[in-house]
């Protein structure tokens, strides 16, 4: 039987990572190890600064006090003897599309996984609502995901309307489509008078074309975008050789 590796960012007690878990259960032994707060936005980052704790809850899951990566890399590496053969990150209240990505804890859980070597999916509700609809697609590709092959260092991002299961339309596969500019910083003021900054919404959708994810969410499909971890602008290393090559020979 598989060994499936469930995290997020909403922290160990959201509903989203219980759904995941509660449809997930017939598809292999799972282990959940997730932070014990909600750490949306703590994209990739690593604690560096202090020992992490890893407690064990009455539900058997596992809360470490730091960020959603945190929880895979020792959910991987050297807590338990075994190694997952899947880490699958969600179920994220709320969409992680375009570039959400670069910002989201849910797809750096997955990432994180899929940095130390395993096949790893982030699922996302595009709501708060319909959890079961989503764990029903995590079940549906989970179970067929030893088939999948992917390129190394690459994962799937899935996004899901939230919507009751027979409204599902579909399922597309997509591109990252691209937000504008996020919207000015909240001033506000703390209790005794100082100020301080609340960071406000993303922006709207500067590009949401046919093929995107924004398009196939407000279509009422599920949208599964594959992901890479190198960040290389290939098309742009010529330019920069030129531009390079035209400074030390001016």
């Amino acid at each position: 039987m598989r060994k499936l590796l469930l995290s997020n960012d909403d922290g160990v007690h959201a509903p989203g990572l219980r759904a995941l878990h509660d449809a997930l259960s017939a598809h292999g032994r799972l282990r959940v190890v997730a932070p014990d707060r909600d750490k949306s936005g703590a994209s990739n980052s690593l604690t560096l600064t202090r020992p992490l704790a890893l407690t064990a809850l009455d539900n058997g899951f596992y809360s470490v006090d730091g960020t959603p990566a945190d929880c895979v890399y020792l959910g991987v590496n050297g807590v338990w003897d075994e190694k997952p053969d899947l880490v699958i990150s969600g179920i994220n209240h709320g969409g992680n599309l375009g570039d959400d990505v670069l910002y989201s804890g849910t797809v750096a859980a997955a990432m994180e996984g899929r940095n130390l070597g395993m096949a790893a999916i982030a699922v996302s509700l595009c709501g708060e609502r319909y959890f079961e609809t989503a764990g029903r697609v995590a079940a549906t590709l989970v179970g067929a995901a030893e088939s999948l092959s992917l390129p190394p260092r690459s994962l799937l991002n899935v996004n899901v309307p939230d919507v009751p299961w027979e409204d599902i339309q579909g399922v597309r596969v997509t591109r990252m489509g691209y937000r504008g500019p996020a919207a000015q910083p909240l001033r506000v003021k703390d209790p005794r008078g100082r100020e301080r900054y609340w960071i406000a919404a993303v922006g709207d959708n500067a590009d949401d074309g046919a093929d995107t994810d924004f398009a196939a969410i407000e279509a009422g499909y599920v949208s599964i975008t594959p992901l890479q971890t190198d960040l290389t602008r290939h098309a742009a290393l010529d330019d920069v050789r030129n531009w390079l090559d035209a400074l030390s020979n001016s």
